[in-house]
């Protein structure tokens, strides 16, 4: 009767019984589909109070939670917060329930934190109430204060006068420390006796040499504040620590070269041009500059092996390692010796003009030069230690090993925003923006789990409350799971490249 139908194969004439289907639980509610106006709106209004209250249900359970209301039932605090924003002593903390979680420290794997609910109402339980409490905050306040705004008075006594608290005080004596209280000596004893020379000969040369050492000496004692000051630990008002103030010391100390160093010279060196003055013997200046040489020489040495140790250390060339100022006080202690080796060549070669001459002007135009060498000298310190306190990202090649090292892993997708600052003392501060795989942070998380009894909870969820109490309990798992492939990163990071103090992974 219908051939056409009689050739087709079963499936496909029963293709419409043999369509996979939902299960119950997923399939929409749908009506009977009825001819009949009346009767469809009877059944709609006998149907709809039973699914509306279900719907209500459910929406009641899984309701959205505004985001934008002050919420703060679930924060943690820690104990010495609660003491300092709550007023409470340790003895009134003993019996509120504490909880474990991960440190955001590397020295230690987890810590002790309150509910700050409990710390609330523990607080106006200890002071009766409200009220009291917030009088006993505000009074705590003006003390504070008032300890504040006496601090300016004793500023200058702690820079000067106070212990380093980072208890490393042999690093002063070692590295960049050494090489600072050397030139330190040296210098002075260069200064006292240029000036004796100068005193008996007259000489503008002689003159702009004792300002020279005299420059170096008081500058280099800067440089010894500055590293003294900068192995300082970190401070609530600094929390990235101290080790800025060696630039700052060097950065002034390329100042003090150019205003009492070459500016000195400079003026001396002109009014020898505009009133010249006739010169004693000098005898005793040539012997005095031969032993500055010496002396200015010895400490030129100990500058340049410091520095190519390091250099190596960070395995970069000795050139860069000065053009990038890695370390100011070693740095300017190279440059001033330097300057002042050349600038006694240049002193001796002006007097020795003046000798056979017989012509002032040439020790004249020999203070200028010097001066015009201190010159140089302070501009590039200026521009180097400032370069490094805007904060000078380290180089190309290091930023991309740190980079494929976060891609290497498996529980990272992308990487973006990477940042990386030279913080001075070869520490580095390292931030970027992470792109997780959810699946990868997932199945660690699951692989820490009794599978099984997950399976049993699922079986076992038949109400929408008991979903969500589910979802709830393993997404705040997970979220922890995440954190603790941060600090894992972090740590990896830290291990790898101990140069870095400061690793901050933004979770994108």
């Amino acid at each position: 009767m219908f051939p056409c139908l009689a050739i087709r194969p079963r499936h496909v004439f029963c293709r419409v019984s043999l369509c996979p289907k939902a299960p119950l639980s997923q399939r929409s509610p749908r009506f009977p589909q009825l001819c009949c106006g009346k009767e469809r709106s009877y059944l709609a209004s006998v149907y709809a109070p039973y699914y509306s209250a279900i719907s209500g249900r459910i929406r009641a359970v899984l309701k959205k939670r505004d985001y934008g209301a002050k919420y703060t039932q679930n924060n943690f605090i820690t104990a010495v917060r609660a003491m300092n924003e709550f007023c409470l002593k340790p003895s009134d903390l003993e019996q509120l329930r504490r909880i474990r979680r991960r440190s955001p420290h590397d020295d230690t794997e987890a810590f002790t934190v309150f509910l700050r609910s409990d710390v609330e109402a523990k607080a106006i339980d200890v002071w009766g109430s409200q009220e009291a409490l917030t009088r006993e905050r505000n009074l705590r306040k003006e003390m504070e204060k008032e300890y504040q705004e006496s601090r300016p008075f004793n500023c200058f006594y702690m820079v000067c006068f106070s212990k380093p608290r980072s208890g490393k005080r042999t690093t002063f004596l070692q590295g960049p420390g050494k090489v600072v209280m050397v030139a330190i000596c040296i210098n002075g004893l260069n200064f006292f006796f240029k000036l004796l020379a100068w005193v008996y000969t007259g000489s503008a040369s002689m003159f702009s040499e004792a300002i020279h050492s005299l420059a170096d000496t008081c500058n280099q004692g800067l440089l010894a504040l500055g590293i003294s000051q900068s192995v300082r630990n970190p401070d609530p008002g600094h929390p990235y620590g101290f080790s800025n103030m060696r630039y700052i010391a060097s950065l002034i100390s390329g100042v003090g070269i150019f205003m009492m160093g070459a500016g000195l010279s400079w003026y001396h060196g002109i009014m020898g041009l505009l009133h010249p003055q006739p010169m004693e013997s000098l005898l005793w200046a040539y012997c005095i500059l031969a032993g500055s040489l010496v002396s200015e020489g010895a400490t030129l040495l100990v500058a340049v092996n410091e520095i190519k140790k390091s250099a190596r250390q960070h395995g970069i060339s000795f050139y860069e390692y000065v053009m990038q100022s890695r370390d100011p006080s070693t740095n300017v202690v190279l440059l001033e010796d330097a300057a002042a080796v050349l600038g006694v060549i240049m002193a001796a070669g002006c007097m020795g003009l003046t000798s056979l001459t017989g012509n002032p002007y040439y020790d004249s135009l020999g203070s200028l030069g010097v001066g015009t060498l201190l010159g140089t000298v302070s501009a590039f310190l200026i521009y180097t230690n400032t370069e490094a306190l805007l904060g000078r990202s380290i180089q190309a090649e290091r930023v991309q090993k740190l980079t494929e090292f976060l891609e290497n892993d498996p529980a990272v997708r992308a990487i973006h925003d990477v940042k990386a600052t030279d913080l001075g003392l070869s520490k580095v501060r390292f931030k970027a923006e992470v792109d997780f795989d959810g699946r990868v942070v997932t199945r660690s998380y699951l692989e820490k789990q009794d599978i099984d009894q997950i399976l049993t909870e699922i079986q076992q969820v038949k109400t929408p409350e008991e979903l969500e109490n589910f979802m709830l309990k393993h997404g705040e798992n997970i979220i922890d799971t995440l954190g603790a492939e941060v600090d894992r990163l972090e740590k990896g990071l830290k291990q790898r490249n101990p140069e870095l103090r400061h690793v901050d992974l933004e979770i994108l």
